[in-house]
């Protein structure tokens, strides 16, 4: 089935467009995890696992996706990389979609090879199996055509789904993005060749695989990039701790609340953290995260048009 068609269908299905995000700190984990797991590096690993597992276990009935940053894993070796497998694989299980975010890029063979690890299947044997699992993946355009479509090639083919860096959400995204040349900034040059990229891979649902990142903490260029990519998925971070708000994003969405899933990681996953949190659910982790997520439920719901895809309150 193609990406956009499953992720809408899972947006439909659980009346939100939350994607949390998993970027597990050892240093941040809850306190009951630093006597927990040995102090190695494959303790350490298992405490990434375990936690984005509990993670998993709270958001699976509330949100269709969830967005593992690579970098926190793959800090910790072959261990850590193990953990994100195990957690990603525990989160498909559990019903949700599974996007990598590890901005991958390269040309050739190398870029098909990134493709058929994180999206497609590799050989082993005489068979072909899947390495990663994962339903989507961030990629990185500043190579151009020959970085991209080796990933499009196997997303298309598997049923998988690429976001392309746009407009990222970071302080710094000017000092390229903005760039002028000529005429137009870079980033929009990229939209313009995203889209020409894009247009030949939508699904029924009238969007493709090929989405945009697109940040909240630039909501002037969202709303632009919105009204030029009508059919671009977009993946939105930058909600909550770096200071989008739901007002921000509102753009990103279509008439019907779809067209884009708005990523909240430290503002979901840490919430525990938080003064208010820590009084009202005490040392219970989950129920403070779950908490979290029913608030940037109810803030999306109540400031955008992602309000559309809950069901009419009963008379």
């Amino acid at each position: 089935m193609h990406f956009a068609d499953r992720l809408n269908a899972a947006v439909k299905r659980v009346g939100t467009p939350i994607c949390v995000g998993i970027d597990p700190r050892p240093e941040d984990l809850p306190p009951e995890f630093l006597d927990k797991f040995p102090g190695d590096r494959p303790g350490v690993a298992e405490s990434l696992r375990v936690f984005g597992s509990g993670v998993v276990d709270v958001v699976a009935p509330l949100v269709p996706i969830v967005k593992f940053q690579a970098a926190f894993y793959e800090a910790y070796g072959p261990e850590g990389v193990g953990a994100l497998h195990a957690t990603a694989q525990y989160a498909q299980e559990k019903g949700l979609l599974v996007l990598i975010d590890g901005k991958r890029n390269d040309i050739g063979s190398t870029a098909d090879a990134y493709a058929r690890a994180y999206l497609g299947k590799v050989p082993v044997g005489e068979k072909f199996e899947p390495a990663w699992h994962a339903d989507g993946l961030t990629v990185n355009p500043y190579l151009g055509s020959d970085g991209i479509s080796p990933f499009v090639k196997v997303a298309a083919r598997e049923g998988k789904g690429l976001y392309v860096l746009v407009r990222t959400s970071n302080a710094s995204a000017g000092e390229f993005q903005d760039l002028v040349a000529g005429g137009k900034a870079i980033y929009q040059h990229v939209a313009e060749r995203l889209a020409q990229w894009a247009e030949p891979y939508r699904g029924e649902s009238g969007y493709s695989l090929l989405g945009a990142v697109v940040g909240a903490t630039y909501p002037d260029q969202l709303a632009e990039l919105r009204a030029a990519l009508p059919g671009i998925p977009f993946l939105v971070p930058g909600y909550g701790t770096q200071g989008g708000s739901s007002k921000d994003v509102a753009p990103a969405f279509d008439a019907d609340g779809l067209g884009a899933i708005i990523n909240n990681s430290r503002g979901l996953t840490y919430a525990y953290s938080r003064p208010a949190a820590r009084a009202k659910y005490g040392t219970d982790w989950q129920a403070a995260i779950e908490g979290a997520v029913h608030e940037m439920i109810d803030d999306l719901a109540g400031n955008t048009n992602a309000g559309k895809l809950r069901p009419p309150a009963a008379e």
